[in-house]
């Protein structure tokens, strides 16, 4: 997927909106094409947040943070699922809720009705946009939102959200311009306002837990102790941690017992042999750290997924570079 392409296009709908809804908002009086304008520019807002954090993520790891800042994207998605999100959802319900209380007259409310029709045909527009990147790139819809692409995450549910609150306030409108009754006005925000606090939370608690540490999914834990479980010279996985760095980005540790007749340079051969294998087959395992123990040793706190049982074996020296025929002069 393209995500400065995926970013812009939602900028730039955004803005055009938020000047349309607002101008609307404030001649008509109506508290759903307001709660439209506030969530236009809270959209905005995010979008430019997620795009900071996809452009600090691409800096390069230095000393300070020998593991890359691919966790950038984290903390932005979290902050603009804070903003976009939680904020808006609170100034739109408080308004939706004043409005339920003491409604007030609604004027113009023909513009109002194109303005949000606008809006919603526009939302409409930026979700194709992202379905149509992540057909490009062979994904679905079901896999996004499964990954740790909490930014594109992100501006996919503001897009599915803004669809929903943009056809909630077309229906208030609607109802109010048959029934002349601006409770309906009032009752159209607060929904919206609903769905944004509860957008919000959601994805605020999935990038919290991106951000403190959450381990790589159960299955591609699996698939590592698989493929170094059937190592011919591994005797045991005894323990394993993971880290997302990144969406496409992971730190793996791994405490493996080999067998017993391997000397010191058999190990180091074998361990380089692994490191291969698992980045080779696992792209987002950006770093692996490959520790002999022994058979006894404890399994490291934290170890996930479930570890396979031990393989007794016994295996003939491997050769290493120089040994062989040719090697013996």
């Amino acid at each position: 997927m393209r995500p400065s392409l995926v970013i812009s296009a939602t900028l730039l709908l955004d803005g055009i909106f938020f000047v349309l809804n607002l101008s609307v908002a404030i001649s008509g009086g109506s508290r759903a094409v307001l709660s439209q304008a506030v969530y236009t520019v809270t959209d905005l807002i995010g979008a430019v947040m997620i795009l900071l954090g996809h452009r600090a993520s691409e800096r390069p790891a230095t000393p300070q943070h020998p593991f890359g800042r691919g966790k950038e994207r984290f903390f932005w998605a979290f902050t603009a699922g804070l903003v976009t999100f939680s904020l808006a959802g609170a100034l739109v319900l408080v308004e939706g809720g004043l409005q339920i209380l003491a409604p007030r007259p609604i004027t113009d409310l023909v513009p109002g009705l194109l303005t949000v029709a606008g809006t919603l045909a526009s939302s409409l527009g930026s979700l194709l946009v992202v379905i149509f990147e992540l057909r490009r790139d062979g994904e679905t819809v079901e896999s996004l939102l499964a990954s740790d692409f909490q930014g594109m995450k992100t501006i996919f549910l503001q897009d599915v959200v803004s669809v929903a609150g943009a056809g909630v306030a077309l229906v208030g409108l609607g109802l109010v311009r048959i029934s002349g009754q601006a409770f309906y006005d009032g009752l159209s925000a607060a929904v919206v306002g609903f769905l944004l606090l509860l957008t919000g939370f959601t994805l605020a608690a999935e990038s919290r837990a991106l951000l403190v540490g959450r381990a790589m999914s159960e299955r591609e834990g699996r698939e590592i102790l698989d493929l170094v479980s059937d190592y011919p010279f591994v005797r045991r996985v005894v323990g394993m941690q993971s880290m997302m760095l990144g969406p496409e980005e992971a730190l793996v540790t791994l405490q493996v017992n080999f067998l017993d007749e391997l000397s010191t340079d058999d190990i180091e051969i074998h361990i380089d042999q692994l490191q291969q294998f698992v980045k080779g087959s696992h792209g987002q395992v950006r770093h692996l750290i490959i520790q002999p123990v022994s058979l006894q040793a404890e399994p490291t706190r934290g170890t996930s997924p479930p570890l396979p049982p031990s393989r007794p074996r016994s295996r003939e020296r491997p050769e290493r570079p120089g040994d062989g025929p040719s090697a013996k002069g």
